[in-house]
C-alpha cells in the first residue's frame, strides 16, 4: 500500500470534527485511487441523503441517480446487503454492465464508464457512502482497488463513529446547554451555517441566531470555533 494511504489513514484518524473528516477524503481519494470522479454520501437515521460531497460530479447527476439509479444499481445493493465494497464487474457478468439499467439511465450520460462503491457503517447499519467512478479511457476497477477501499472505509467508519459518539457524552459545559442547544453545537461543529442548521432542525436562521448568543453567553465564548473547542474539552 502506498504512502498516500498511510498520510490519508493518519488524516482521518486525526479528524477533529465530522466536516474535516469529509474534507480528508476528498482532498485525498483522486491521488489513492486514480479516479476522475469521486464523492461522499451520508445518510440521516431514515436512510435518506444527508449531505453528498462531490468532485467531477454535477448536481444533475446526484439528482438523477437519487431518482432513477439507486432503484436499479447493483453495486450499491451489493454494498448494501454486505458492508463491503464493490464495483460492476464484481457484482453483473462480465461485459454486460454498459446494458445494466444503472449504466443506461444515469452513467453513460455522465461519462462513468466504471464505478466502484464502499460502505460507511455505524451501529451495524450503513450510514453513507463512499463513491468512485473512472472515465472511458482509463482502467476499470480491480480486486486490489477493492482491498483498499475496504481499508479506507474501516478507518473512516472508525472515526465517524467516534465523533459522533462524542455528541452524545456530554461534559460539564454541554450540560450546561439545553439538548437543542447541543443540537446546534454539533452542527456548528460540522462547519453548518446558521440557514444550514435552521434547515436541519426545522428552525428559523433568527432562532439559530438568538440561540447562538444565549451558548456564548453560557459557555463565556464569543465565537463559533472557541465554543466547538470549549465543547470538546475532556
Amino acid at each position: 500500500m502506498s504512502s498516500s494511504f498511510h498520510q490519508l489513514f493518519a488524516a482521518i484518524a486525526t479528524a477533529p470534527t465530522e466536516a474535516v473528516l469529509r474534507a480528508c477524503f476528498m482532498d485525498s481519494a483522486s491521488e489513492a485511487f486514480a479516479v476522475q470522479r469521486w464523492g461522499i454520501y451520508l445518510l440521516n437515521d431514515h436512510g435518506k441523503l444527508k449531505s453528498a460531497d462531490a468532485v467531477g460530479v454535477s448536481e444533475a447527476f446526484i439528482e438523477r441517480y437519487q431518482q432513477f439509479g439507486i432503484p436499479v444499481d447493483p453495486v450499491l445493493k451489493y454494498v448494501t446487503e454486505y458492508h463491503a465494497p464493490a464495483h460492476e464487474e464484481l457484482v453483473l457478468p462480465r461485459g454486460t454492465w454498459q446494458q445494466s439499467e444503472l449504466y443506461q439511465r444515469c452513467c453513460s450520460q455522465h461519462d462513468h464508464a466504471h464505478i466502484m462503491t464502499g460502505p460507511i457503517v455505524g451501529q451495524g447499519k450503513l450510514v453513507g457512502t463512499v463513491n468512485f467512478a473512472r472515465l472511458d479511457t482509463a482502467q476499470a476497477f480491480g480486486t486490489q482497488d477493492l482491498t483498499h477501499l475496504g481499508a479506507l472505509c474501516s478507518h473512516f467508519s472508525a472515526r465517524l463513529a467516534e465523533l459522533r459518539g462524542r455528541r452524545h457524552r456530554p461534559n460539564l459545559l454541554q450540560a450546561r446547554l439545553t439538548a437543542r442547544e447541543r443540537q446546534i453545537a454539533d452542527l456548528v461543529a460540522q462547519g453548518l451555517t446558521n440557514a444550514e442548521i435552521g434547515a436541519e432542525l426545522w428552525i428559523t436562521q433568527n432562532s439559530v441566531k438568538q440561540a447562538l448568543k444565549r451558548m456564548f453567553r453560557k459557555l463565556n465564548v464569543s465565537a463559533r470555533t472557541e465554543m466547538v473547542a470549549k465543547l470538546r474539552e475532556p
